[in-house]
């Protein structure tokens, strides 16, 4: 957020760790991100390691993925932006100064 203000650029805040996105919004931005489903996971996250998902992963399918992190918050990697058809995943100063020209 501090660098979203420094920079001028508009945004609405979601809690995400208590309103969770659905399997359906993960899917899209999933899809509009380009990114590894990996990706959306918080990999540093006590969730994540409790449920040894660096482990289990690899088994599981898309569907349960997109299950898996819209039913916990704290799975899910923060923050995500999302404008239009730009989804980041993630802060990265270098990748997000695409937004100084949305």
């Amino acid at each position: 957020m501090e660098w979203l203000n420094a920079n001028g650029i508009n945004y609405s805040l979601r809690e995400i760790k208590t309103d969770n996105p659905t399997a359906e919004e993960l899917r899209k931005w999933h899809e509009m991100s380009g990114l590894p489903l990996k990706k959306f996971f918080n990999t540093s996250g006590k969730v994540y390691k409790e449920l040894g998902l660096a482990q289990k992963l690899p088994q599981i399918s898309d569907d349960e993925q997109f299950a898996l992190l819209a039913s916990d918050g704290m799975l899910v990697k923060r923050p995500i932006f999302v404008r239009g058809e730009t989804v980041l995943v993630g802060f990265n100063e270098k990748q997000w100064e695409i937004l100084k020209d949305c």
